[in-house]
């Protein structure tokens, strides 16, 4: 049982790093496959036409990598990061 409430932090922080990753493991394979499943179509019907499924390869895939950069490289806000918003929005007033 956590019974620090620095511990239950550490806890909920990863657990919730633990779901965005699974739910960026399930976007990625969905990607995959639908996008496949894409190419696959434009190979049957029109193999030597242009290639259109670039236009959802390429538009999709940037939101696969903004969802990637969130799960793995966006840095978590500090305790200084919210004293510095805390300040900024104490001089607006």
């Amino acid at each position: 049982m956590v019974t620090d409430t620095r511990d239950q932090a550490a806890r909920d922080r990863a657990v919730t790093q633990l779901k965005k990753r699974r739910d960026f493991y399930g976007h990625l394979l969905v990607y995959v496959l639908v996008n496949t499943f894409l190419v696959v179509i434009w190979a049957v019907v029109d193999a030597h036409g242009f290639f259109w499924p670039v236009f959802p390869i390429v538009g999709w895939g940037i939101g696969v990598v903004m969802n990637a950069w969130d799960v793995y490289w966006r840095p978590p806000i500090t305790e200084d990061d919210v004293q510095r918003e805390i300040e900024r929005e104490d001089k607006q007033v």
